[in-house]
């Protein structure tokens, strides 16, 4: 049995509000899991919304947030690919309860890979969700192709700053949109070529001037609302626009027959697949990041005791936050 604290809400409201620090054991893990002593959690807003009870995959408490973690394998189960040392990244057992904002987590095997030695725990932390979510994207469901358009919304965001980077890694010219001059910098930072302030400029009429009229072939769309549904004037004839998300509160509002008169298409995304199609693009994002060509856009890391604080302020900060659990070294079981 292993002994630790974990942030967990009895109750929905604000991070702040809800989340406490509770003894909590685990026990060795069951098949398909492996239990780590977790080096670092990433946050992002699905920890947000679970906490807040709009997380539609968790309808009641309790709920243990932390999506991804970095961590050192201290047990495993009988036929478990990993080994106890093995430093791992993956998704944890959240929806049964067991978040990686924890001391110790289980963490999918199937949704678990080993850190390349180019990623720190940090890096490592943030690395699974948001490029998994980039990936289904711009690599499954839309296929970006190199020498293409790609405009990310919300882009100084956790999905969004991946999806800039990994667009970038597939050959595609990346303009990037955000809301100040601050965060159009990080976009510029972490890779886009050209940005747009959409509080400064209207981001179709952007999106047309600076490709000569032609628009976007793809649009990465985490974002929804008034600027996702906007967005879509800015849409080239036979582009794509990848649906990832509401961080407006809605999804954009799609016309069928100004996707029939301009030749264009949407599709959903979901940021999971079949386990063969997961551990493709698994394998796939490992390989680009043990090649340095995609790497975690990591701009805060904090301690464990501050993880409520800084969900509640998430979306000050552009790229990935994480949380830093421990540090490397032993463990101790009782």
């Amino acid at each position: 049995m292993y002994q630790g604290k974990t942030w967990k809400a009895n109750a929905f409201g604000e991070p702040v509000d809800v989340l406490r620090l509770e003894d909590t054991a685990w026990g060795e893990p069951p098949e398909g899991l492996v239990l780590v002593r977790v080096l670092a959690c990433g946050l992002g807003l699905p920890d947000i919304l679970m906490t807040r009870g709009e997380y539609p995959l968790l309808p009641e408490p309790p709920v243990s947030p932390g999506q991804e973690v970095a961590g050192e394998v201290v047990a495993t189960a009988p036929g478990s690919g990993f080994t106890v040392g093995d430093r791992v990244m993956g998704l944890t057992a959240y929806l049964d309860g067991w978040g990686g904002l924890s001391e110790y987590a289980y963490v999918r095997e199937a949704k678990a890979r080993l850190v390349p030695d180019t990623l720190s725990d940090e890096q490592a932390a943030g690395f699974m969700l948001a490029f998994r979510t980039a990936y289904a994207g711009l690599a499954d469901r839309v296929r970006v192709n190199s020498g293409e358009v790609l405009l990310v919304l919300g882009a100084s965001g956790s999905s969004g700053s991946a999806a800039i980077r990994l667009g970038k890694a597939l050959g595609a010219t990346v303009i990037a949109v955000a809301g100040s001059e601050e965060k159009l910098r990080f976009c510029t930072g972490a890779g886009a070529d050209q940005v747009v302030n959409y509080h400064r400029a209207d981001v179709a009429d952007e999106v047309k001037a600076r490709t000569g009229g032609h628009g976007a072939d793809v649009v990465f769309d985490p974002v929804g609302g008034a600027l996702g549904t906007r967005a879509l004037a800015g849409v080239a004839r036979l582009g794509r626009v990848a649906i990832i998300g509401y961080a407006s509160g809605k999804f954009l509002t799609l016309d069928p027959l100004d996707m029939v008169l301009r030749n264009y298409t949407a599709a959903g995304v979901f940021a999971g697949g079949t386990p063969t199609e997961d551990a493709a693009a698994y394998d796939e994002l490992h390989r680009l990041a043990a090649a340095s060509l995609i790497t975690t856009p990591l701009t805060r890391v904090v301690g464990f005791d501050d993880a409520p604080k800084a969900l509640a302020t998430l979306h000050e900060h552009p790229g990935k936050s994480v949380v830093r659990v421990a540090a490397g070294g032993t463990h101790q079981t009782l």
